[in-house]
């Protein structure tokens, strides 16, 4: 079993302000029923509110008061004091530190920490919390260790490699991040054992083909017997493992250069 460094972190209560409770679904629609297996218990959780937009301060600049841990989220966060007085959660880059100052803006200079518009992002450089529609805030390359690369501009458009290796335009009026998210090596912690599962809210889960036939497609025969099936199928009769999930008529399929299975996609 191996566990997370937390040795980086500030040892601070939550901020009261910016942080509430999390009701816990445990897979159940509001009739009681499960709807998304093994999902239930885990340890009771605050959520703390993430600024991933930043855009209604901009040119104020925030000084990082505190790097905290997140139970919501692989990525460490950061407390953010700025000029007028307010108090924000972002997420935090790798490589900030307490005392160093950020700021938001149309154009600004290329640090860790500071969020600007595409259109004036060198190539080359990484971002993350990347905004995929304009004005929406971030909602891209957030987990843990996660980044993306501007590698160039196309007219309007700029060019960026996702984490996925997947190659798209983005809008150069959207806002992206400078740096590389926060706690890189998250990957590499090791559960090590079933009750460390249960406190995160995971239940056990079982085999189907040690179900009876009735209750999934891989069930039935003695022992663990083979699936039988030329592919793999859900308990409801889908295909599963290996197949393909993203749906390729989405209206966002135009922006896409190379998609992450490495194909390269026609340009409408």
């Amino acid at each position: 079993m191996t566990i997370a460094d937390f040795s980086g972190l500030t040892k601070k209560r939550p901020e009261k302000n910016l942080s509430s409770g999390k009701k816990r679904i445990s897979g159940r629609s509001r009739s009681g029923s499960i709807t998304i297996r093994r999902r239930g218990g885990g340890h009771k959780r605050l959520y703390r509110a993430i600024d991933f937009n930043r855009t209604d301060k901009q040119g104020v600049p925030a000084t990082v008061m505190s790097l905290e841990y997140d139970p919501n989220r692989s990525a460490r966060i950061a407390l953010l004091h700025y000029a007028d007085g307010d108090k924000r959660y972002i997420l935090a880059a790798e490589g900030l530190k307490e005392g160093d100052e950020v700021v938001c803006a149309e154009r600004t200079k290329v640090k860790i920490g500071n969020r600007m518009k595409l259109k004036y992002v060198p190539s080359g450089y990484k971002i993350y919390d990347l905004e995929i529609n304009v004005g929406r805030g971030g909602c891209s390359v957030r987990s843990a260790g996660a980044a993306a690369t501007l590698v160039g501009g196309d007219g309007k458009y700029g060019v960026v490699e996702m984490p996925s290796g997947e190659v798209r335009r983005v809008h150069m009026e959207c806002y992206a991040t400078i740096g590389t998210v926060s706690n890189p090596e998250h990957n590499l912690v090791c559960i090590g054992k079933a009750g460390r599962q249960r406190w995160c809210g995971r239940r056990p889960k079982v085999l189907g083909k040690s179900m009876n036939a009735v209750d999934h497609p891989h069930g039935g025969g003695e022992g663990h017997s083979p699936i039988g099936l030329k592919a793999p199928k859900t308990p409801w009769g889908k295909k599963a493992l290996g197949v393909r999930t993203r749906k390729y008529n989405k209206h966002s399929n135009r922006l896409i250069i190379r998609s992450r299975a490495n194909k390269k996609r026609k340009r409408r």
